[in-house]
This record gives C-alpha cells, sequence and structure tokens, in this order.
C-alpha cells in the first residue's frame, strides 16, 4: 500500500493567520468576492450561482498529480475513473493503482477523489476557509483531474458546490434549464438536452458557485485540477426513514422503555372464515400505536447531532501505535496542546455534544472547553494548562486521544 501524502498544512480553526481560516460572518473576503458571508448567504446561497475572480490569488493544488494518484490507491477512498475515449462514456470505482490509470498524455480522461480533506491536511485547510457555513452542512473536498478535453459531462448536482480551479484552466458553461432529462443506457447521469447560458474560463484562484440543481459542463482546456467543496443536502426521504430508526432505536432505552417492548395483544379478536383477510382490529390498534408515537425539539436536535456526525462508512481512525498513559497525555498536551483529527466530526448544541455518531450530555464542566475545541478544533497548550484541573476533561480527551479522535500538538 503507498504512504499518504504527507501532512503539511495546519488544521483550520480561528486561531491561524487570516488567509488559512473562515471569514468572520460580516468580514468582506477575496474568497466571496470582496463580499462579506453574510451578505453571500442572503443573496446567493441557494439562489443563484455566482463567479468569483481570484478568490484565492496565488493558490496551488493542494496535492501535486502524482500524490493525488497515489490517494487513488487507497482502499479507505473513494476515486472514480472517467473516460471519454472514442466519444463514449465509461465509469470506473477505484482504488486504482499507478498502471491502471491512462497516462497523463492521453486526452479526455477524469479522476475524481473524494474525502481529500479527509486524508491531507492541506486539503483539510482549504475546505476549512469555508466554515462560515455550519460543519453540519460542510461535506468534503473532492479533486478532479482531468487532461486536455477531459470532464464527467454536462450535468447538475442536487447539493450546493464551490468549484475552485487550482491548477491548469478549466472551461465551464452553466444554465438553470429546466429539462434535467438523463441519456438513457449511460454509466453517468449526463443531460440529454443540455442548454447552457454562460460561459467562462477558470484560472487558478478563480472560483464559481453553483446552488443545487444549476446544470453545469466543465472541460479542462489542458491538463487541470479542480477542487469541489460539496454540501450535505439528505432527502426528505432519508431524513425521515433515519429519524424513525432513532426513535425506535432508542425507544427501548427510555424509562417507559417496558411499554415500548410490550407485545401487540388483540383479546377482542374474533374468529374468522377468510384467514388470509387483514384483520380490521390489526389495522386500528397499530394505527393507534403509531398516531402515539411523538417527539420533541429534543429528539429532532438528538437525531441530527448524531447522525450528521456520523462518519462515512469508508473513514477509518488512525490510534496512535504507542499510546502514552493519561498522565504523559496530561503533560505533553500542556506543552504543545492538542487537535481535532481531520476526519473527526465534533457538533454541539446547548443540551449535548455529538462526536462521531455518539451522543452525550454537555455538563457544565464540558461547556467550558469543548464547544471551543468544536468551533477551533483545537485547545492551545496555554489553554489546556487552565483546563486541566478537571479530571473529566482530561479523562475523555485521553480516551479520543487512543481512539485516534483527536492527535497531539495545537499545530501539524
Amino acid at each position: 500500500m503507498p504512504k499518504r501524502p504527507h501532512d503539511a498544512t495546519p488544521p483550520p480553526d480561528s486561531g491561524l493567520p487570516e488567509h488559512a481560516r473562515a471569514p468572520l460572518p460580516d468580514e468582506p473576503t477575496p474568497l466571496l468576492g470582496n463580499r462579506t458571508p453574510r451578505q453571500f448567504m442572503r443573496r446567493y446561497w441557494q439562489r443563484k450561482p455566482l463567479l468569483i475572480r481570484q478568490a484565492i490569488p496565488g493558490i496551488t493544488a493542494p496535492l501535486a498529480r502524482d500524490e493525488l494518484f497515489e490517494l487513488a490507491d487507497l482502499d479507505d477512498v473513494e476515486s472514480r475513473l472517467i473516460t471519454h475515449f472514442r466519444n463514449t462514456w465509461n465509469l470506473e470505482h477505484g482504488p486504482f493503482a499507478p498502471d491502471e490509470l491512462p497516462s497523463a498524455k492521453k486526452r479526455e480522461w477524469t479522476l475524481l477523489v473524494q474525502g481529500v480533506n479527509l486524508h491531507d491536511d492541506r486539503a483539510h485547510a482549504l475546505m476549512s476557509r469555508f466554515r462560515f457555513i455550519p460543519d453540519a452542512r460542510l461535506d468534503d473536498l473532492m479533486i478532479s483531474y482531468a487532461t486536455d478535453g477531459g470532464g464527467v459531462g454536462p450535468h447538475f448536482d442536487s447539493y450546493d458546490v464551490f468549484l475552485l480551479q487550482v491548477h491548469g484552466k478549466r472551461r465551464w458553461r452553466i444554465g438553470a434549464q429546466r429539462d434535467l432529462s438523463l441519456k438513457p443506457g449511460l454509466p453517468l447521469k449526463v443531460l440529454q438536452h443540455f442548454e447552457p447560458e454562460e460561459e467562462w474560463v477558470l484560472e487558478p484562484g478563480d472560483m464559481l458557485y453553483l446552488p443545487p440543481h444549476i446544470a453545469h459542463d466543465g472541460i479542462a482546456e489542458g491538463e487541470c485540477m479542480t477542487a469541489s467543496i460539496g454540501f450535505r443536502a439528505p432527502s426528505e426521504h432519508e431524513l425521515t426513514a433515519q429519524f424513525l430508526y432513532h426513535l425506535a432505536e432508542r425507544a427501548g432505552e427510555a424509562p417507559d422503555g417496558a411499554r415500548a417492548n410490550a407485545r401487540y395483544r388483540d383479546p377482542g379478536q374474533a374468529p374468522v372464515a377468510n384467514p388470509a383477510a387483514l384483520p380490521a382490529i390489526l389495522v386500528e390498534r397499530v394505527g393507534a400505536i403509531l398516531a402515539d408515537v411523538d417527539w420533541s425539539e429534543k429528539d429532532v436536535a438528538a437525531f441530527l447531532g448524531s447522525y450528521l456526525s456520523e462518519p462515512k462508512a469508508n473513514v477509518v481512525f488512525d490510534p496512535p501505535e504507542r499510546a502514552l498513559n493519561e498522565q504523559r497525555f496530561l503533560e505533553r498536551a500542556k506543552k504543545t496542546g492538542v487537535r481535532l483529527d481531520r476526519k473527526t466530526i465534533l457538533l454541539y448544541d446547548g443540551r449535548s455534544y455529538f462526536v462521531n455518531g455518539e451522543a452525550a450530555l454537555l455538563s457544565s464542566k464540558l461547556k467550558k472547553w469543548l464547544p471551543e475545541l468544536a468551533d477551533t478544533r483545537r485547545l492551545e497548550a496555554k489553554r489546556f494548562v487552565t483546563l486541566t484541573d478537571d479530571s473529566t476533561m482530561t479523562a475523555l480527551l485521553h480516551e479520543w486521544y487512543r481512539a485516534g479522535w483527536i492527535r497531539m500538538g495545537a499545530l501539524a
């Protein structure tokens, strides 16, 4: 198995220099065309596209081409190879050994690598510039590598996306068309009748924001790399199904769990002449049981925190090879601070915190430091020193450290 690309850039948060952190809500920023995040969210978010020239001036690709190819060879990395050779679309799923990819000199092929932010600090730092949007909505950073003429065909996404050019040039055509029918029989979702309305060539540092369902087609002009910052947008069906599962899973854990686990009874059932017919009394009584199910805003928040902090199926945490005991962990943390692992998702509300799919009460002691860790993704050494009299904190952080959820050092 190839080595992972090196971790060169510290995790992004409010403690980093201005060029490596998310802008504050009312802070004008080149990232948004000298608009503030508040102006952008009010005027453009989920409303209309926005082209931003030199959103990040002087940017270079977070990973070099060969590093991206190495990443695509890992079992826990989601990657896809899309080719359009001889005018025929083809899709393959990784991992890809280096000799399984076409030559970089061959035209019209694209490598898509998802979740690069989970595996490289430089990509994580780049994605964290967009944390003016809640972490609960921020999904991942994908890097698209393409040779000349490469693309994935005209298509639309069901979520918001920032398309940041990080190497070479790509020509984008977009249109707010209503006809979203797809070409049949293809391995890709390619629009059948693409009707572009606007067109631009993006160079390194330029960025295009697209709300959901805006049709777009990007074609590489020479070798190029594009970073796509995407957002979570679960369907109503997915949310409903997962929430009902969440309620059912916790029903037996509630104080009145005995009632939830009571068996169905029908002492009034009469004998039947048609045994295959669905009994009316069964439908009536089950309907009454379901009608009695209720939930509160607290239940919804608990579900969302656990659901949205759950790592994706391919995410694997790497515990330290030689874990420090709690005392030595504490001594080291007082000198170096700690930081969340790139893959860790830590959310909170006024009652609870949610880490990697697990939920727990946000006690008064935890409120002193846990929201800070979640928002900044780090605890500096000097901040750590003021809090280490709290054994609850040190024990919890040591547990997370042993699980690979946090790392030593406020900077990577």
